[in-house]
């Protein structure tokens, strides 16, 4: 296998005459259109005098354009950086010093303050790129060749470069391969059995694994149509449901989607399939989906470092609040802290080896040791529980462990309880340094009513947890701190609370 460009542009050229993205205002791009373009973009880039491999860093907001730059990087041997575009110029910086890429791609506002970053981190090139079009990219693509010979990569050599989110330190940059990309692009369309007439309604952002990979690549093999949105909006998402036949989001989409009556049977009359992943979804939000839409959520897992990892089945028995199995080809172990396997139902520590493990983490070989067992399983960190069917359940991360006096205490199975309290619209639960238990279990509570108050939660905790799982402080905010994909920033929350039990006894 070479540069997986290869294996997309076989796909684009038998689909040539299909529409490839719809775009909100109508117009729309052919796939004959994204294989030429694609070709312009690599010529312009290769112009720039870089050497495969270069990073190209991209923060630019969500835009066919940067599709196109994703699929011209991978076309001309360059390694795609795409980078969240609310990260301040202080966190633009750190990725800059560790992916050194030969360019940077800002939006035009920003050119200023990212070319005095650039120049002092030596970055030889800045591109700016646009929403609307405009930009140095863009506007010099009529200058440049519609025909250009894809590089030739190894399988093994990097095609994109996605940092982790870093609740738990710095950003680590997870060196996505060819193979990788090939393999979970052929074992999506495998298992969601995913074909040419199937349109998808695309509302994730593109510096994502889920949005740039599982939401793009997956219809290109196929050569089927993207409704392309570049804001989400709960109203027009609803209005595109009713052109579509599928839909991958994070549960909160589902979520707001839920809070508009118009979410029902009519407006999914079409859908085959709705996917979420990136974040656990509530059983009562699969529930109510089920029963507001006649649709069972196929929930997956995955992670930057292994892409497609476990997906519920698209025929068969979906249980809320599980992730399925091992897609074909990945093999799945629950381990303890020191490597050696669990008793099946018992939690532990999921490892997962395959063709989708990355190659390693960018520029830091104590990280990828530490990550990568000698004989190849990746630890993930999840803590989870498989049964003998081989079913995954997520049970917590294992930095969100919770030892409390004696006692492991898996926040996830607390937090599912406050969620069935009404009242409460959202939690997370944490562990600050307590006097007497080391840790003490702390409970961030969402309320929708100022009725509810810490003896009522309480009292509804009593049946359905042991004594020392119940959180010993409740702290009621309006909102909880979150990440561009809706998961909940924990480690934020741990600094903000780490004194909160000073000068306590039990």
């Amino acid at each position: 296998m070479s540069n997986f460009f290869n294996i997309l542009q076989r796909r684009m050229t038998a689909s040539s005459s299909r529409v490839f993205m719809q775009l909100d205002d109508g117009s729309e791009f052919s796939y004959k259109q994204a294989d030429k373009l694609s070709a312009q973009m690599a010529n312009k880039l290769t112009s720039l005098g870089l050497a495969p491999g270069s990073r190209i860093t991209a923060q630019v907001e969500k835009s066919p354009q940067a599709v196109i730059l994703f699929l011209a990087c991978m076309r001309a041997g360059f390694i795609f950086h795409p980078l969240n575009t609310a990260y301040t110029l202080h966190e633009l910086e750190y990725f800059l010093e560790d992916a050194k890429p030969s360019v940077v791609v800002c939006d035009p506002s920003n050119l200023d303050t990212v070319r005095d970053l650039a120049e002092r981190h030596k970055t030889p090139h800045i591109e700016t790129m646009g929403v609307d079009g405009k930009g140095t990219l863009w506007e010099s693509l009529d200058n440049c060749d519609g025909n250009f010979k894809t590089v030739w990569r190894d399988r093994n050599d990097t095609a994109l470069l996605i940092y982790t989110s870093g609740t738990t330190g710095k950003p680590k940059g997870a060196m996505i391969t060819h193979r990788n990309l090939a393999f979970n692009s052929h074992s999506m369309v495998q298992v969601w059995k995913w074909e040419a007439e199937d349109i998808l309604v695309h509302v994730l952002p593109l510096f994502h694994i889920h949005g740039l990979c599982f939401a793009l690549l997956c219809p290109i093999m196929c050569g089927s149509r993207i409704l392309f949105q570049q804001r989400f909006s709960v109203t027009r998402t609803i209005e595109l449901l009713a052109q579509a036949t599928a839909m991958m989001a994070v549960p909160t989409v589902y979520t707001r989607l839920l809070g508009d009556e118009r979410f029902n049977r009519t407006a999914c009359a079409n859908i085959r399939i709705f996917i979420s992943g990136s974040a656990p979804m509530l059983s009562e939000t699969f529930n109510e989906i089920e029963q507001r839409c006649g649709h069972q959520i196929v929930e997956r897992y995955g992670m930057s470092e292994a892409q497609i990892i476990a997906s519920n089945p698209i025929e068969g028995i979906r249980r809320a609040g599980t992730v399925g199995t091992a897609i074909p080809q990945v093999h799945l172990r629950v381990c303890d802290e020191n490597g050696s396997p669990v008793p099946s139902g018992q939690p532990g520590i999921l490892e997962v080896k395959g063709p989708n493990v990355f190659q390693g983490y960018w520029r830091n070989i104590v990280a990828t040791q530490k990550a990568i067992r000698t004989d190849g399983y990746f630890i993930t960190g999840d803590i989870v529980t498989m049964d003998d069917d081989g079913i995954v359940t997520i049970v917590g991360r294992a930095s969100d462990l919770i030892v409390s006096g004696g006692f492991n205490i898996y926040p996830k199975e607390i937090e599912i309880q406050l969620n069935r309290i009404d009242g409460i619209s959202d939690c997370a639960v944490i562990g600050a340094a307590h006097p007497d238990l080391g840790e003490g279990v702390v409970a961030v509570v969402v309320s929708n009513t100022q009725e509810l108050g810490e003896t009522s939660v309480v009292n509804a905790l009593t049946d359905t947890l042991s004594g020392f799982k119940i959180p010993k402080k409740f702290v009621f905010v309006d909102e909880l701190p979150t990440n561009a994909m809706g998961k909940v920033e924990k480690n934020a929350l741990r600094e903000q609370y780490k004194n909160v039990f000073a000068n306590e006894t039990d």
